[in-house]
């Protein structure tokens, strides 16, 4: 029932995104909450919305630090707004920076992330939606909208905020009645599980749950020598951008230098401009202050001389105004002013401006499985292959290449899906990256869009990778290759990590991406035609042994002779052969349902038990006396069966014992495979593919199976 129930909620969630839910325009509703309607409920009823999902409780603050026996939490109480302010309001002259201070919480990173949102009221409102009140049909329920890996989800909160000492725990606002950030901070709260699993992480974490973007990072002591262009083209974009300096220690923190610039402070980039100056061309980068205020005064600032000597027109088409937090500077000077700028670039879906040029994206979600395919990075050869792979065809060089190259410019953005809330059972973060591998057309069967083996990463090495394996929830990296077909290879760093994950591709240009999997079909010998006359003597003497006068052995007959047998075999590790394995040995054989074998039917089981156990030896690679998940999906391809990724999932769990399957599981294994195959053939008989069952079809193929 329960795989019944996970395939139910796949279909369910595809036919929403069918219909194009999910996308902010339609943005799916977390645990099914309908602001609107529950909104209206308590409005009908004159009573205030109290959360079942994110209940005032301490297991909505946190789980060990913010935990319930936690002494920062004793004396915590909730309350609504309307209870201990006067007149609280949802913004007070609109949702401004100043709105958000950080309170008990290592979470400024989510912190700087919105106040940059508020620079971007379009953005902005995406996120908050417009009409919410203290006053106006107020009901104690309020929403927003997050991106999460792919999908914009609906968060409906009840407005009940942790209150210590007479004063909020967490983010407040600096006017005390404006309550819009400490509502935001509780939604990404309940998004994630708890607030303590919101501390610590990166800005660019919630530049994306803001956007739906992916966020590049360039250290500027190391910049590529493109960067002016890169920054040009995100601009083009309507990237978000943002630059800081760094810090040596905490008495830097937001310090100002002689040429007033702010350390460890975050700026936003908003322009770029070549100008003419003294018979040369000047590259000019803007940048701005989220203060307003506090302005670069070194060249190029609002009243330095350089100005002087640019042309007027262009002197007024930059809008030079005098201390409003926005300043000129040379981008050279802010190459050696700077430490750092991170890039949120936008996907079609953030906005929808046609003068906008935007990146094309694809994007795919997958699974990293213990034995199935969490293979681990290129160090460990002989697992690295059952990771999931895809393949980008690259179609177009740039426009613009560099040094006369023909090159394509894409991204490549691996992100770890929902790792915050695992916190409460003590995991983190994996450490993840990727690899990428050219497959020259023609050269590898690769090219049909097959799975690729361990053999072809062991005559190949990859043309690129993340820059580094590390533990953040994305790991991201713009490349440039020249066209043709690649292999992305995401994985974790080492084997055997699970978890599920986002792989996002954008291309400059148009290209062609899928995911490359096996396809499924059987090699099925045909049926041996055999008569009593061909049974070797010494057999028949062996079986009447173990049949009796009735010449035909049942199942209890079948496990006894199995486990007599494998016993034998020192060589082979084994729990023996269940009552339910050996029934679907019978039930393979037996062509006029009695539920019993004779001496030909049995034969030919002999005969196929002696060929899988000749492949089970093969791929007992190590001689352990029982294959690992990744030798028993080579074996069971030996023996004519291929499965995809999603079936070889399903067999490890199924028949694997802490990633290892003994003999007797093996045979069951290749059995039950050998049934479904034959009973679909049989169904299929305009070989078409596909199968039509009426229940009683069904449930015999089931029950029996």
């Amino acid at each position: 029932m329960l795989q019944f129930g996970g395939i139910s909620a796949r279909i369910h969630k595809d036919r929403l995104k069918a219909e194009g839910m999910g996308t902010n325009e339609r943005a799916l509703k977390l645990l099914n909450q309908d602001y609107e309607a529950l909104k209206q409920e308590c409005l009908e009823s004159g009573t205030l919305f109290e959360d079942p999902h994110f209940p005032a409780q301490a297991s909505s603050l946190g789980f060990k630090e913010l935990g319930a026996h936690s002494s920062k939490t004793r004396g915590v109480a909730w309350q609504r707004p309307t209870e201990f302010t006067d007149d609280p309001q949802f913004t007070v002259g609109g949702a401004t920076r100043t709105d958000i201070c950080q309170g008990a919480l290592g979470d400024c990173w989510l912190l700087a992330a919105i106040g940059s949102l508020t620079l971007n009221e379009r953005l902005l409102h995406r996120v908050v939606p417009h009409g919410q009140s203290f006053q106006e049909d107020y009901a104690g329920i309020f929403h927003f909208q997050f991106w999460q890996f792919g999908e914009w989800v609906d968060v409906v909160i009840d407005d009940r905020l942790p209150i210590k000492d007479g004063e909020l725990v967490f983010v407040h606002s600096a006017e005390g009645n404006e309550f819009w950030s400490a509502l935001i901070e509780k939604a990404y709260a309940k998004l994630n599980g708890s607030y303590e699993a919101l501390s610590g992480g990166s800005t660019t974490e919630g530049f994306e749950d803001f956007t739906g973007g992916v966020s590049e990072m360039y250290e500027l002591r190391q910049a590529p020598r493109d960067l002016y262009k890169i920054i040009q083209k995100a601009l083009e974009r309507g990237s978000l951008l943002g630059c800081s300096i760094d810090i040596t220690s905490a008495f830097d923190m937001e310090s100002v230098t002689f040429k007033k610039l702010v350390k460890g402070h975050a700026y936003s980039v908003t322009g770029l401009k070549e100008v003419g100056y003294r018979g040369l061309t000047e590259h000019l980068i803007r940048i701005r202050n989220p203060w307003g205020q506090v302005e670069w005064t070194g060249a190029w600032s609002d009243s330095s001389s350089e100005w002087n000597e640019v042309d007027p027109s262009d002197k007024e088409e930059l809008q030079l105004k005098m201390e409003d937090g926005e300043f000129w500077m040379a981008f050279n000077e802010f190459l050696r002013q700077f430490s750092r700028l991170e890039i949120c670039n936008l996907t079609p879906d953030a906005l929808s401006e046609e003068s906008l040029s935007f990146w094309n994206t694809v994007k795919y979600d997958g699974s990293w499985r213990r034995g199935s395919s969490a293979g681990g990075c290129r160090n460990h050869p002989n697992t690295f292959w059952i990771n999931p792979q895809y393949k980008i065809t690259l179609l177009e060089e740039d426009d613009d290449p560099d040094d006369n190259e023909l090159a394509c410019s894409f991204l490549v953005a691996l992100m770890q899906k929902d790792r915050r809330q695992y916190r409460r059972h003590g995991q983190d973060m994996h450490t993840i990256g990727f690899a990428i591998y050219e497959v020259r057309r023609g050269e590898y069967k690769g090219c049909q869009n097959v799975h690729l083996k361990k053999d072809f990463f062991l005559k190949h090495s990859s043309c690129a990778r993340s820059e580094t394996f590390i533990n953040l929830r994305e790991v991201s990296s713009r490349l440039h290759l020249p066209p043709g077909e690649y292999i992305i290879v995401p994985s974790t760093f080492d084997p055997n990590k699970e978890a599920d994950f986002v792989l996002r591709v954008f291309t400059e240009k148009q290209s062609d991406t899928q995911e490359l999997d096996d396809e499924i079909g059987a090699d099925l010998e045909d049926e041996e035609e055999i008569s009593e006359d061909d049974v070797d003597d010494s057999f028949k003497v062996m079986f009447q042994q173990l049949a009796g006068e009735d010449m035909e052995i049942g199942v209890h007959e079948l496990r006894t002779v199995l486990n007599r047998v494998v016993s034998r075999h020192k060589d082979l590790k084994t729990d023996g052969f269940s009552m339910e394995s050996c029934r679907s040995m019978v039930n393979l054989l037996d062509k006029d349902g009695s539920a019993r074998l004779g001496l030909v039917e049995f034969q030919i089981l002999w005969n196929k038990i002696r060929k899988w156990l000749t492949i089970f030896r093969q791929y007992d690679l190590d001689r352990s006396g029982t294959m690992s998940a990744y030798e028993m999906r080579l074996a069971l391809e030996s023996a004519g069966f291929k499965l995809n990724n999603k079936l070889n999932q399903v067999l490890v769990a199924r028949y694997a014992d802490n990633e290892t399957i003994d003999f007797d599981n093996f045979i069951c294994c290749l059995v039950k495979l050998e049934v479904m195959f034959r009973s679909f053939q049989q169904l299929d008989r305009d070989e078409s593919g596909i199968v039509e069952l009426n229940l009683t079809e069904w449930l015999l193929m089931t029950l029996c199976g």
